[in-house]
């Protein structure tokens, strides 16, 4: 358009034939004269906001993303019974097992987790929840002698696996820690494994003591409170195929730094699936150049039926 209007210009421009021009050069070239050509600019902006208008133009706002999380069920199946009292950990094995669970679990922020205890029997100390806060405190409450004494490491899986029957959850797990052999109880803990293996559950099993021998509490006639070694019996075998059976791993801790390490190994093999969306807002920007498309027009118009308005 613009290559046109100096081209019509230029063509259009009137010519005479005179034998001197020197008359012409003292005219002086008036403000009207000089902003002529201000009318087809007009009209150019006019009809450059105009073609904005009709590109749609949009602003993108950037939205924080939709996240939908696919969390775990866990259930810690944690032994109680008097050999957790061992003080081969700091400050005895039971202890030690309760402080580095709890903040195993205090970073289980999309998670349900659920605790079963045992030792000759077994009982749910709480339920699937997602409370953290409640789950930390009754972890808090566990002590040994809350019930009858012995392990039974098949009770206390097959707790854990009752809990786990209803779960929705895409990933169930249990945790099973236990520092001996399994000496009570009617389910054997190889009956146990295949029970869970067919819910699809995978157990991580932990055998806590260090090798060789540990120091136990023992107590005299007179109630008085010594220590004697005893030899760690951990029935690494049965922990190995419970494990094996279900997908799990077999974990041995003899002392706090490695029952940790543990957990952040657990940690790292069971993450939750986080599934994110993303989305933009647009939003359209058509006003702007619509308010400058009708200024322009209407300069134009004002300018030609007043300043211009004796141009040809």
């Amino acid at each position: 358009m613009l290559l046109w209007y100096v081209l019509k210009k230029r063509n259009s421009q009137a010519t005479l034939s005179i034998s001197s021009i020197k008359s012409f050069k003292q005219e002086k070239l008036t403000l009207k004269k000089q902003f002529r050509h201000s009318l087809f600019l007009l009209r150019l902006l006019t009809i450059a906001a105009l073609v904005a208008i009709i590109s749609k133009p949009q602003s993108v706002q950037n939205q924080p993303p939709e996240k939908e999380i696919e969390g775990i069920d866990i259930v810690i199946a944690l032994d109680i019974s008097s050999s957790m009292l061992a003080r081969d950990f700091t400050p005895n094995r039971l202890d030690a097992s309760k402080d580095i669970a709890m903040k195993f679990i205090a970073g289980r922020e999309n998670d349900q987790v659920g605790l079963v205890v045992f030792s000759g029997e077994s009982f749910t100390q709480c339920p699937l929840t997602s409370d953290r806060k409640q789950i930390i405190n009754l972890f808090s409450g566990i002590n040994q002698g809350l019930i009858e004494d012995g392990t039974a490491i098949g009770m206390g899986l097959a707790n854990a696996v009752e809990r786990l029957t209803s779960s929705k959850a895409n990933s169930k797990v249990i945790i099973l820690l236990t520092d001996g052999e399994n000496n009570a109880g009617e389910i054997d803990p190889l009956t146990a494994a295949d029970l869970a293996k067919k819910y699809g559950i995978r157990v991580y099993t932990i055998g806590v003591g260090k090798n060789g021998m540990a120091p136990y509490p023992v107590q005299d006639p007179f109630g008085r409170v010594y220590f004697k070694n005893m030899e760690v019996r951990i029935d690494e075998n049965s922990l190995t195929e419970i494990a094996k059976k279900t997908g799990g791993t077999y974990f041995r801790a003899t002392d706090n730094a490695k029952l940790t390490s543990i957990y952040e190994e657990i940690d790292k093999m069971e993450k939750s699936k986080i599934y994110v969306r993303e989305f933009n807002l647009k939003k359209d920007e058509y006003f702007i150049f619509a308010l400058f498309a009708g200024i322009f027009m209407l300069l134009e118009l004002l300018l030609r039926l007043t300043l211009f308005r004796s141009l040809p």
